[in-house]
């Protein structure tokens, strides 16, 4: 195929995997769990940090930049880069209400094994700033996937791997579906996600419709004005929700939310969630990219998947919901104990299924 566009989750819900055992207090056991999928557990005999220099250690926030911009498509990109500029290009893409940082731990980790890093603002996020007023400030699935070839193109990157979650992964997912030539290898959380807008219509178990309070929300006038006037508090409830064994401090989540004060963020995330419930309509130059899109088109890229077992949006069958959606090699990998920001939970896990689609 050619060209165009990522979006899209019909998402049953999670039921999240029972941690501990008979002889371990559940809470330590599901602690562990979670170190061992993040790859923080301490090794066999090493001394854990305890007292005042743990506590220093955790509220330390390292450094990730500089921010480098560049004029590609209808935006100004804020970017991080990092790696060897003659290295294989990877492009890692964020989600809501997230940003750059969520690869903080991964970047490096991949830089180290000689991979050239590109993680970039989305639009509506960070330093990245549409370069016309008068564009309009759409959010339907293909605009970010548009964004995203438009990057690559500014860059010179003709073909990259590409990993991401929530509409990182959507982003990833509809490139790989429509310009397979430009993708190396794919990484995806939570699989297939492009989105369908007829199927979308459709209700889900009332649980699963329960995890999506603020898409319903976000649907009335009442939630423009209260994601206006709340942005941070509301991404902070809603990082809480979806990473339940995350114990992110204030340092962490104030660093990514900076990147909410877009004068751009509101109309993205609003128009993003009401165009995926039919509420709002895309840009009419993007109507073709969309009805490629709602065929649910195969990837046939090279591809890991993963599921991150105490994310509440997880499709449960261990990713046999969307197994058949992709057609060439293909792996998946389940989380315990990490939630639904993966790579900011388990950067040392999510690097090497990188490196492992690299492979495929």
């Amino acid at each position: 195929m050619v060209d165009r566009r990522t979006f899209g989750k019909i998402l049953g819900t999670g039921a999240v995997a029972a941690l501990g055992g008979l002889a371990t207090p559940p809470g330590t056991a599901h602690a562990a769990h979670a170190a061992r999928a993040a790859g923080t557990e301490p090794a066999a005999g090493a001394v854990s940090a305890s007292g005042p220099t743990a506590s220093v250690a955790m509220r330390e926030q390292p450094e990730f930049g500089p921010v480098r911009q560049i004029d590609a498509g209808e935006l100004n990109v804020g970017y991080v880069e990092s790696g060897p500029a003659d290295g294989r290009p990877v492009f890692l893409l964020h989600g809501w209400p997230y940003d750059i940082h969520s690869y903080v731990g991964v970047a490096p980790l991949l830089a180290a094994k000689g991979y050239r890093t590109i993680v970039p603002f989305l639009r509506g996020h960070g330093t990245t700033r549409f370069r016309d007023a008068a564009t309009p400030r759409t959010a339907e699935q293909s605009a970010f996937a548009l964004d995203l070839v438009a990057l690559m193109d500014a860059l010179g990157v003709r073909q990259a791997l590409l990993a991401g979650f929530d509409w990182g992964s959507r982003t990833a997912d509809i490139v790989a579906a429509l310009w397979p030539a430009r993708v190396k290898a794919l990484v995806s959380v939570s699989g297939y996600l492009i989105t369908n807008r007829e199927a979308n219509k459709q209700p889900l178990p009332p649980k699963a419709e329960w995890a999506w309070w603020y898409q319903y929300y976000f649907a009335t006038e009442r939630g423009v004005l209260g994601l206006d006037r709340n942005r941070h508090d509301l991404a902070k409830l809603i990082w809480a929700y979806a990473s339940p064994t995350w114990k992110f401090d204030d340092a962490t989540f104030d660093r990514t939310a900076a990147a909410f004060d877009n004068p751009d963020y509101v109309p993205i995330v609003i128009g993003n969630y009401r165009w995926r419930l039919s509420l709002a309509q895309g840009d009419p130059r993007h109507d073709e990219l969309e009805a490629q899109l709602a065929k649910s088109p195969t990837i046939g890229v090279p591809t890991i998947t993963i599921d991150a077992e105490q994310d509440p949006f997880v499709a449960p069958g261990n990713g046999a919901a969307y197994r058949a959606k992709f057609t060439g090699p293909y792996e998946h990998r389940a989380l315990p104990g990490i939630g639904h920001n993966v790579p900011q939970e388990a950067p040392g896990p999510f690097a090497q299924a990188v490196a492992d689609a690299d492979q495929l």
